[in-house]
């Protein structure tokens, strides 16, 4: 029988690059729009061509068969561009297909001179993510195209497809672990296939149950007590000879949330299959560093659970005591990322001695009131490190927002029956923070709020319905400038 699931990772279009058009090729064309109101649109076979960024139009002749607008030419433009365009050109494949004409697989399209460097790997990021798709079916999946050929004469062009494929192979299988279904994605199936498709330069140990009580993972084993499908630790080791600096991943593997005890209203629940899409993140951009042979050591780390609800889940007015014996009161069950990833945090610290520690989960409904869905809250104990990750996300088309951590909150996450509180009072973001920063021991810390960005219902730029693959790219581009 057929296995209905999509394959993970998720395979994407090649991008090829060529010096000059072939004929026979379907070819697309980029324009731009006009500078200012005055000027006239482009008319190409009686077709009105606006020029506006992500505007696709279907010319007839023998001409380019689409016309693709590339607005003010701003790099972010040629992302949702490329993205716009792939998406026409596989509606169009799936259109000839039904009408019974000839299948076309390759297209080619002719990059403009002015085309920078940042400017091609923004289009090679739309072209490569906008036709993503994850949809467990009984049926054939419609054709999608599986080849785009850039052509251009710049010599850098070969090395900058290659990155910008890292890039999107990141995010594509950050997509593919978030959306795929919870029957499915159990810890234990999480951290086999995080062996599975880590590549050749990546160790992976899996850690289960028995090792995580023996060596008390409280955190973990008290948001994983209530399911029947026992927690796991991923830990993952990228280790180049010649390392300049030591980076330490964290990502939250909730593979399924009810909220336990303090359980979550049903309108949205289903949305909680994408709770781990911190930990897809980390997973994939350990995966994208070693690809791209980054001279950076890096460890990951992913405590996945489950939070259920049962007999055996923890309880609000629980006292938790983490590996390395700091105490937590528990008043929630329902902010459950914070206890397994405070179980990591302390454990990678003190075993792998990192010089720089950053944290990625969809931790709280806070940071999606406070910045809305597209982007990420980030909180930071060193402005370098912060100023790193923005950076790092300006250059592969992720924003991140800096958040205070409000010293003044601080004492609110002191327990009064164990040493922290998990629910403290205080916006939530913000107190969610600073109980992650008492398990940082003082490092370069850096915690990334993806709860808002880490899931679309709808089209944009490259972004499809379903996990968006966010901080993936960030993750990979930071480990390159701190390498």
């Amino acid at each position: 029988m057929r296995n209905p699931l999509p394959p993970v990772p998720a395979t994407l279009l090649d991008l090829e690059v060529a010096g000059q058009l072939r004929r026979g090729v379907p070819t697309a064309r980029l324009v731009a729009a006009p500078d200012n109101d005055d000027v006239e649109p482009l008319e190409i076979e009686g077709v009105r061509i606006t020029g506006k960024a992500g505007d696709v139009q279907t010319v007839p002749g023998d001409g380019p068969r689409w016309v693709a607008g590339l607005g003010g030419g701003e790099p972010k433009e040629y992302r949702k561009t490329g993205a716009a365009l792939v998406r026409a050109v596989n509606a169009a494949l799936a259109e000839d297909v039904e009408h019974g004409g000839k299948a076309f697989r390759a297209v080619q399209l002719e990059l403009p001179e002015e085309a920078s460097g940042e400017h091609v790997t923004e289009l090679a990021l739309g072209l490569l993510l906008g036709g993503y798709r994850y949809k467990v079916t009984g049926a054939d999946p419609s054709p999608s195209v599986r080849t785009v050929r850039l052509v251009g004469d710049d010599p850098a062009l070969p090395s900058l497809v290659e990155r910008a494929s890292a890039l999107a192979a990141a995010t594509a299988l950050t997509r593919d672990l978030a959306n795929t279904p919870s029957n499915v994605k159990t810890p234990a199936w999480l951290a086999e296939t995080a062996a599975r498709v880590a590549g050749p330069r990546v160790e992976v140990t899996v850690r289960d149950e028995k090792w995580l009580a023996a060596e008390g993972f409280g955190g973990v084993l008290a948001v994983g007590g209530g399911s029947a499908r026992p927690p796991r630790l991923i830990e993952m080791a990228y280790k180049p000879s010649g390392a300049s600096s030591h980076l330490l991943l964290v990502g939250k593997g909730i593979t399924f949330d009810t909220g336990g005890l303090s359980i979550k209203p049903a309108d949205g629940m289903h949305l909680m299959r994408t709770d781990m899409a911190g930990g897809a993140a980390v997973i994939a951009a350990i995966r994208g560093i070693a690809a791209l042979g980054l001279p950076v050591r890096v460890t990951a780390l992913v405590p996945c659970a489950e939070n259920h609800v049962s007999g055996s889940s923890y309880r609000p007015g629980d006292i938790v005591r983490h590996y390395g014996g700091k105490t937590t009161e528990v008043g929630n069950t329902d902010a459950e990322g914070r206890m397994v990833l405070a179980d990591a945090l302390v454990y990678g610290i003190k075993r792998f001695t990192p010089d720089f520690v950053v944290d990625a989960a969809t931790l709280t409904g806070a940071m999606k009131v406070s910045l809305g869905l597209r982007t990420g809250g980030l909180f930071a104990s060193d402005s370098a490190l912060a100023a790193a990750v923005i950076s790092a996300g300006e250059r592969v088309g992720e924003a991140w927002w800096r958040m205070p951590l409000v010293e003044d909150y601080a004492e609110n996450v002191r327990g009064e029956f164990g040493d922290v509180r998990q629910t403290p009072g205080g916006p939530g973001g913000i107190t969610a923070a600073l109980f992650l920063r008492e398990f940082t021991s003082g490092l370069p810390w850096a915690h990334l709020d993806i709860a808002g960005p880490a899931r679309s219902e709808k089209n944009y730029d490259e972004v499809v319905p379903g996990a968006t693959g966010f901080a993936a790219r960030t993750l990979v581009e930071l480990a390159a400038s701190l390498a």
